[in-house]
């Protein structure tokens, strides 16, 4: 982590999993940071990474060293409100239904391949915090499915399909369509899955 003290600290340690906290402000530019947050990572063994509640951008140095392995979780379904506070963007814009999404990261704000994706209602009287309440849980269960997928080797990532597009990205086996009105994270698809 960037920052210490996170809860996320916390549970790692309560789970056994070792830690690392890298102050960014240590550091006098993001490539310095992410240079030294790579020599860690690769030092732990690392082979993905997940930046559940990291809000800061990477850069190439980072994303270079973690090709398509590196996961977001962000609280809209993009490509809809990138970037912060998308929670209140979805209720200035009069959205009736937001949610959340799983992607890999690449080099632009919240613009790498989408893995899978949740939708939460935005309900009358709705405000920032019980919206982004209701969207929390929703990217908590999506985020462990998402990760449970790759786990199991199902991701497929494709390259851009012209000069200058975007990858893609799909899960084998598993429909990552949204649950709508329900705002509940995808089931996995065929028997055994």
């Amino acid at each position: 982590s960037n920052r210490p003290g996170v809860e996320g600290l916390a549970r790692a340690e309560r789970a056994g999993v070792p830690t690392c906290v890298l102050p960014h402000k240590d550091f006098t530019d993001r490539d310095g940071f992410d240079a030294a947050a790579v020599a860690a990572l690769r030092e732990a063994g690392v082979t993905w990474v997940v930046l559940a509640g990291f809000m800061r951008l990477l850069t190439t140095t980072f994303l270079d060293a973690f090709p398509h392995r590196v996961v977001n979780i962000h609280p809209s379904l993009l490509p809809s409100f990138p970037g912060v506070d998308a929670q209140q963007q979805a209720l200035d814009h009069g959205v009736r239904i937001t949610g959340c999404t799983v992607h890999l990261v690449d080099a632009g704000t919240d613009t790498g391949p989408i893995l899978a994706q949740a939708a939460v209602p935005v309900l009358d009287g709705d405000d920032h915090d019980t919206l982004a309440a209701r969207i929390l849980v929703q990217e908590h269960a999506l985020l462990v499915r998402a990760l449970s997928w790759i786990a199991e080797g199902r991701l497929q990532v494709s390259p851009p399909a012209a000069p200058g597009g975007r990858a893609r990205a799909t899960i084998a086996g598993v429909d990552t369509a949204l649950g709508l009105a329900q705002g509940r994270a995808p089931e996995p698809a065929g028997e055994g899955a």
